[in-house]
């Protein structure tokens, strides 16, 4: 399965920085309807993802909805390193097959751990779909 043509680039997906704010992070989500989103540090290498729940409780950790309480606050507090794990570029097909029953996205590396991209469940399912003749264009 060759990752790179079916991923959606780093370039077209959402992703938030470690040293971001709290309540920056908040507004990417929001605006953009995620319920999760992979977080870089500053050499653009994965570390993890957050979501929608780590900033609740995050809310009901800090005891604040306040805005200016969440500038306080960075991003890299809310990461969950086991949540989302990433995928390798190289990936054989059943290490994608089996990530995607696991994940609804699954972020992915290069040899140094930069992300390159995410691939979507609806990705994989389209390209097998695609492969196999099943559907002739999704």
């Amino acid at each position: 399965m060759n990752i790179a043509k079916i991923m959606i680039p780093r370039a077209c997906t959402v992703f938030l920085n470690e040293k971001q704010t709290v309540r920056q992070g908040w507004e990417v989500m929001t605006r953009n309807g995620y319920t999760a989103i992979p977080v870089l540090d500053a050499e653009q290498r994965y570390i993890g993802c957050v979501s929608e729940g780590d900033f609740l409780r995050h809310i009901l950790d800090t005891g604040s909805l306040d805005k200016m309480e969440m500038e306080n606050h960075r991003v890299r507090e809310l990461v969950r390193r086991d949540f989302c794990p990433p995928l390798s570029i190289d990936a054989d097909e059943g290490d994608v097959i089996r990530a995607t029953l696991n994940q609804n996205f699954v972020p992915i590396v290069d040899s140094r751990n930069t992300l390159c991209g995410i691939l979507t469940r609806r990705g994989v399912i389209a390209h097998l779909a695609e492969k196999d003749g099943i559907l002739s264009n999704v």
